[in-house]
């Protein structure tokens, strides 16, 4: 039974950059990264569907110790799996990695003060302890999206994929494809397939808002490097001021947002009809569509956008509750993620199965009665890396604090009525779905899960560590030597 300092669960963005600050800040502790699949990066290997690309800009999204020095705001797939990739051998990340482990069950023992960790490895289990364990998996399954029950659909005689899991010999050049959602995802395979020869159509049941943005940065190539920084907090101040403006000025936020589909959309009915959503900005994440691209193979005849439900599945196509038919060769239904914590492993606590959906975060990170575990949770409103850094910079503050003080272990504890509310306030389909299944927050700080950078940079560094939380005394390493009162003083 192997044992470390630390271990890191998931070899993706998360991963990586815990990583990369434990040994910066923590040479002398041992740790390495547990990889279910065989591959660096995560999301951004496993999605491969045309045109996969970054739904937040790539100086946010990028390394803060590593920036992005492309000029391309979003990215491509490929490219991004190649910079996490190269990021992890730069700094020698990849050779802590053990690839083919799926952590299947981890168990705290108060006596110990260590966890134990049970991992799957081919046909083999594997058993590792360590003092520290860090969940950088996401939150959601990568072994199954979710779909919905559609009527009709084993009467389909096309083919039917998700997303999650494209075929990477499916050829839609010349084909009839509906895309069932509205997305990001969708927002993204659109325009692909229609470059790549097929003739999409995109069956909503309601819309999302979509906003245009450049695809490049042209100060990126005027700048120096070291000034990429610079185009990381300007990027951050934008979103964070468009999000603020959203959440106090909702009414504000739709005309700027309508203003940027009237300059790709010249008809107001098509707006209305099909690029006006019924919930407000920011109740769900926004769509970036770069260059316009989806707008363009619109116009281009080669795409169109149907608001509609589906009344049932045919041998050729989709019946719509209006009653029009769309013959399809291939449908692919991109309706979301089934979300989960920790990759599904089982967490006790001394032999106490801990359900993560009756816990409450702490800093955004820890788990309430749940010692010396931390996992990492993005940005609703903002790239997934700036959440992931502060929240690897904090973990390594508190294994520092513990190491000044001799403490073994630390537990997040509340220490009143700090109330509970759903961790992720977007009316998503997949955050609905996952109401029971993610911890709660509670609504004040240290248990407020606050979604802005600045606020969280600040707190990352001086916040107290000690607040509700409670430490355990490391235990001696031998009995101490009893004084006898009558002997003399050495001195």
């Amino acid at each position: 039974m192997e044992h470390l300092d630390v271990l890191v669960v998931g070899a993706g963005i998360s991963g990586i950059d815990a990583a990369y600050r434990l040994q910066t800040e923590h040479p002398q502790r041992t740790y390495a990264i547990l990889e279910a699949r065989d591959a660096i990066g995560g999301t951004w290997d496993l999605f491969r569907f045309p045109g996969i690309r970054s739904d937040s800009d790539m100086f946010t999204l990028g390394f803060p110790f590593r920036p992005w020095r492309s000029s391309a705001t979003i990215s491509d797939g490929d490219s991004i799996r190649a910079y996490v990739r190269d990021t992890a051998a730069e700094f020698g990340i990849d050779r802590r990695i053990r690839f083919g482990r799926r952590v299947t069950a981890v168990a705290w023992s108060t006596q110990q003060q260590r966890w134990e960790v049970q991992v799957q490895a081919d046909a083999r289990t594997e058993h590792y302890t360590c003092r520290f364990l860090y969940l950088g998996t996401g939150y959601y399954r990568y072994d199954r999206g979710y779909l919905p029950e559609f009527p009709g659909i084993d009467d389909y005689r096309g083919t039917v994929v998700h997303p999650q899991h494209w075929p990477q010999d499916l050829d839609c050049t010349g084909k009839r494809v509906v895309v069932v959602g509205s997305g990001a995802t969708a927002v993204t395979l659109v325009p692909a397939l229609a470059e790549r020869g097929a003739h999409v159509t995109m069956l909503q049941r309601s819309p999302s808002w979509l906003i245009s943005l450049p695809g490049t940065d042209p100060l990126a190539d005027r700048l120096p490097g070291w000034a990429h920084r610079l185009i990381r907090w300007k990027n951050v101040a934008v979103t964070s001021a468009f999000y603020e403006i959203a959440q106090r000025l909702p009414g504000v936020a739709r005309k700027l947002l309508r203003a940027g589909l009237e300059r790709q959309i010249p008809d107001p009915a098509i707006i209305d009809r099909d690029f006006t959503p019924r919930y407000q900005p920011w109740d769900q994440r926004l769509c970036v569509v770069p260059d316009g691209d989806l707008f363009r193979a619109m116009r281009s005849g080669r795409a169109e956008v149907v608001t509609d439900t589906i009344h049932t599945f045919t041998g050729t196509g989709i019946r719509l509750a209006s009653g029009r038919e769309l013959a399809a060769d291939v449908v692919v239904t991109a309706t979301g993620l089934q979300v989960q914590v920790g990759g599904g492993m089982r967490i006790t606590v001394d032999g106490r199965e801990v359900d993560p959906g009756r816990t409450l975060v702490y800093r955004g990170c820890l788990l309430s009665g749940v010692p010396n575990l931390a996992l990492c949770i993005g940005y609703v409103n903002a790239s997934w890396t700036l959440r992931a850094d502060l929240t690897a910079r904090y973990v390594c503050r508190l294994l520092a604090h513990m190491d000044a003080h001799g403490y073994s272990s630390a537990t997040p504890e509340p220490s009143g009525d700090v109330g509970e509310r759903p961790l992720l306030t977007l009316t998503s389909g997949y955050v609905q779905r996952a109401a029971g299944v993610l911890p709660k927050q509670g609504r004040a700080a240290p248990w407020l899960m606050r979604h802005s950078y600045p606020r969280d940079l600040l707190s990352t560094r001086f916040a107290d560590v000690a607040r509700d939380m409670v430490f355990t005394a490391r235990p001696m390493r031998r009995a101490p030597v009893p004084v006898d009162a009558a002997a003399p003083d050495p001195d």
